[in-house]
């Protein structure tokens, strides 16, 4: 039972990175190649502020505007130096990775007998695992809310024109650099935000935790989207956050079969690859069905 609490709770955690993800992969309709090196950043900033005494709840905030930095550079970048999207992502990628090892002083650093968002008095109370699933439920909430309000909004419908037909979206006077340079902020503030959230739960950050976290968050994404299918916008944000939930109870299935914690990374790419051929399998199903049923007809 304890190991389904925890994957529950890292998959609200991680689920926050999958809306992040979400922004940039499926509404601006670009892969963005910063979430490796902004994850591993919003983590360094988190627990080195944690380390030298700052409150759990500024220094988780402090990782969510470590992710915006890291998106504003790939959006100039992209938009500003002309820079291919996923070339200014792999630039800033690794950049950051020195900026984390300058930042942590070492490869790695914990958070040993440190305060944290998870282990307050008032959690510390709940049974074991439950204090993850607590915060993590809060702050996806949170986020939901706060980007389907956005996103509801004038500016929010612009950032959505953008990515649906850029090209339209300048004809209408629509400032299609400027959104995107928005869409990668708020993307990799949430990636940051994840980040910090993560080093909190683990104990520590790593400046190579940032690995294979790309795959990770699209498996979370196509989950949600092979589950639920046709879905509203705001619907579809909780399907994102529910399939990292899925996701997570996935690899600890794998894990009861005797598989190692090694194998994870070429488990998450083979189960991703495998959510993104499904709806290929899905319409060539219904095609064979459809013409069967012609071929049946007198």
């Amino acid at each position: 039972m304890s190991l389904i609490t925890s994957s529950i709770g890292q998959g609200l955690l991680w689920g926050v990175l999958a809306l992040g993800l979400y922004l940039t992969f499926r509404i601006l309709n670009f892969p963005d190649m910063t979430v490796e090196g902004t994850f591993p950043f919003g983590a360094a900033i988190c627990v080195s502020a944690l380390v030298h005494g700052v409150n759990p709840l500024a220094a988780t905030i402090l990782s969510f505007f470590a992710g915006i930095v890291t998106g504003l550079v790939t959006g100039l970048l992209y938009t500003k130096g002309k820079i291919p999207v996923l070339l200014a992502g792999i630039l800033t990628m690794t950049g950051v990775y020195s900026v984390n090892l300058r930042i942590l002083g070492k490869a790695n650093v914990g958070l040993l007998n440190k305060n944290t968002l998870l282990n307050g008095q008032l959690l510390q109370k709940l049974p074991i695992n439950f204090p993850t699933i607590v915060v993590g439920l809060i702050i996806a909430i949170i986020v939901i809310v706060l980007l389907a309000v956005f996103l509801d909004t004038d500016l929010g419908q612009a950032f959505i024109a953008t990515g649906d037909n850029e090209k339209m979206a300048q004809s209408l006077g629509i400032n299609t650099d400027n959104m995107k340079i928005l869409g990668l902020m708020l993307s990799n503030g949430l990636i940051g935000l994840a980040g910090g959230l993560l080093a909190q739960n683990g104990g520590y950050a790593d400046v190579n935790m940032g690995i294979g976290t790309m795959v990770i968050g699209l498996a979370a994404i196509i989950i949600g989207e092979v589950v639920y299918g046709d879905l509203s916008l705001t619907a579809r944000l909780v399907a994102v956050v529910i399939g990292s939930i899925i996701y997570r109870l996935i690899l600890l299935l794998v894990l009861q079969l005797g598989f190692s914690t090694n194998d994870f990374k070429l488990i998450s790419a083979i189960i991703l690859a495998i959510c993104m051929m499904l709806p290929l399998f899905e319409q060539k199903f219904r095609t064979r069905k459809l013409l069967k049923k012609g071929v049946e007809k007198p």
